[in-house]
């Protein structure tokens, strides 16, 4: 592709991060980790010694204090992108996010801007357990005056980031860490990418499935299985999870009849029962069956790996679902599935495969 080069997602984070702050000097960042070795996950690498310590600030551990100071300096005029290692650590500053950033816009009469980005990681597998693999893009897409984002694609991750950078709105901005080493064709212009919702990345017309994050490369390889046994499945990546634009996923199930959403977070309130509410309402007369929703039990997530097989929704169960839908003989289904056996082969079940290694 002109003007793109094959890079990782954490490459691509970091070089929005590098391209907003040389292009504004008053985006800056903070949070913990920055400067460190690990830099935040390879995202952060080199940004504290390129732009000095001014604009690359370590902060004490304290989230709710972080997350107060970000909300001020937005208010002040600044872009701050404040990255948090887990989502869960917001938590600890949850007042602040939904009665501040969220809210000043409205409660002032449109006068204040909040143009403030928190980076929030979602994690998953190698014995994280229950507080640190948690995926609460419900959560935060409930209150109006956040912007929700949840990239699946490199190229997406650094246009929608510097789209984040520069929109005047709180943007939560979600990543998940099997995301990080992906790879993908990336545009050099540094080009931002419009918040404006799902895309579609392989066309099909037998039924419509719906990801975000890494529940979309889950869609992407059960629709790789399906074309082995002669079924054509629509994948759409949802990548914005508020505001929800759900036009592309009406226009999908109209044409296929059958939609499947896969949530990262539980299946109970998740993204998917929103969307599955929307599209049956739109597209009643169009269904050809009830909208199946794929996502987390109703249970904490266990630390053991022999409690996590069948507990994340995957391409397996994404095959099967959409057998039972479409009344696809059970050898089909064995087929389909076989092929993702050998896709996968002897990967452990909490560390990500080999097929996610792209382009896409």
């Amino acid at each position: 592709m002109r003007n793109s080069r094959n890079i990782n997602f954490a490459n691509a984070i970091n070089e929005a991060l590098a391209v907003a702050m040389a292009r504004d000097n008053s985006v800056f960042l903070l949070g913990e980790g920055i400067d460190d070795p690990a830099a935040f996950f390879g995202t952060t690498k080199g940004l504290a010694q390129q732009f000095g310590d001014p604009r690359a600030l370590e902060m004490p551990v304290s989230e709710n204090g972080m997350v107060g100071v970000a909300i001020g300096a937005a208010l002040a005029g600044q872009r701050p992108v404040l990255s948090l290692h887990r989502v869960e650590f917001a938590l600890l500053a949850i007042e602040q996010i939904v009665n501040n950033a969220a809210k000043s816009h409205y409660v002032s009469n449109g006068k204040h801007r909040v143009p403030l980005v928190i980076r929030l990681i979602v994690g998953r597998g190698w014995g994280q357990g229950p507080e640190h693999s948690q995926s609460l893009e419900s959560v935060f897409g409930h209150f109006p005056g956040l912007k929700v984002v949840m990239p699946t694609m490199p190229s997406d991750a650094k246009g929608m980031l510097l789209a984040a950078i520069e929109d005047d709105n709180p943007v939560i901005f979600i990543e998940h860490r099997w995301l990080h080493a992906t790879e993908g064709h990336v545009d050099e212009t540094g080009k931002s990418a419009p918040l404006d919702g799902p895309v579609v990345l392989k066309k099909g017309g037998d039924v419509t499935l719906v990801g975000a994050s890494q529940s979309t490369l889950e869609c992407i390889r059960a629709a790789e299985a399906l074309s082995h046994i002669d079924v054509s499945a629509e994948v759409v990546d949802l990548r914005v999870v508020r505001p929800l634009n759900v036009d592309p996923i009406v226009t999908s199930s109209k044409k296929t009849g059958y939609l499947v959403t896969v949530d990262s977070g539980w299946r109970t309130y998740g993204i998917g029962a929103e969307i599955c509410s929307r599209v049956t309402t739109e597209a009643w007369d169009s269904l050809k069956a009830a909208p199946i929703r794929l996502g987390l039990p109703d249970h904490p997530t266990p630390s053991s790996r022999g409690m996590v097989p069948g507990f994340y929704p995957d391409s397996i169960q994404v095959v099967a679902r959409v057998g039972e839908v479409l009344g696809l003989a059970e050898k089909m289904v064995a087929k389909a599935q076989n092929v993702l056996a050998e896709m996968v082969g002897d990967q452990a079940v909490d560390t990500p495969s080999e097929f996610f290694k792209g382009p896409f």
